[in-house]
């Protein structure tokens, strides 16, 4: 499958800014993946070395060359302060589908930034690229994740029994979809 390169978006919300990473980013994204509060939930362990902050950078620069995804540093618009980050992966504009996470500062949630970043992601991607369907994964003790999907419009599709095992903790995820003719539910997220 041939690939054009798929340019970061930058978009605004009310309270946020979303915009390419830059090498700036570097110290506060390692705050943030270092944290074994906010992932404790993640698939992969906390980072213990600064360098994976960089690789991540390269990684998002990689993926937009490639044209298989977008990822978005999110910071407040009030202050400017780096609060987390969301994205869209494994874009296959065969199946026309793509993949979103997210991951945000422990101080940012229950604020709604989770879902106000990720609606405007959705709604960017749903555009731009003529996606059918997004998919999204959450670990089964992450209520607050999955709740920020179902305020999204995203449908709990099944679950993926011990599909998981970091740090020797196994757990399971479940599977969340949002379909094309269920975006009008993203109007009333806002």
């Amino acid at each position: 499958m041939l690939r054009t390169t798929l340019p970061t978006p930058e978009l605004r919300t009310a309270r946020l800014r979303l915009r390419p990473f830059t090498d700036a980013d570097a110290a506060p994204l390692y705050a943030l993946h270092s944290s074994t509060h906010v992932l404790r939930y993640w698939d992969s362990p906390p980072w213990t070395e600064p360098a994976r902050a960089q690789r991540f950078i390269a990684t998002c620069r990689t993926i937009e060359e490639e044209g298989t995804g977008a990822r978005v540093a999110v910071d407040r618009v009030l202050d400017g302060v780096f609060i987390g980050w969301c994205g869209l992966t494994n874009w296959n504009p065969d199946f026309r589908s793509a993949s979103l996470g997210y991951v945000f500062d422990a101080a940012a949630w229950g604020r709604g930034y989770a879902t106000e970043t990720a609606h405007a992601v959705l709604e960017w991607a749903f555009d731009t690229l003529d996606l059918n369907r997004v998919q999204a994964e959450t670990d089964t003790r992450n209520v607050a994740s999955a709740r920020v999907l179902e305020k999204l419009g995203f449908v709990r599709e099944g679950t993926l029994r011990e599909d998981c095992v970091v740090n020797g903790d196994v757990s399971d995820s479940w599977i969340f979809g949002l379909l094309r003719r269920e975006l009008s539910v993203l109007t009333d997220v806002q």
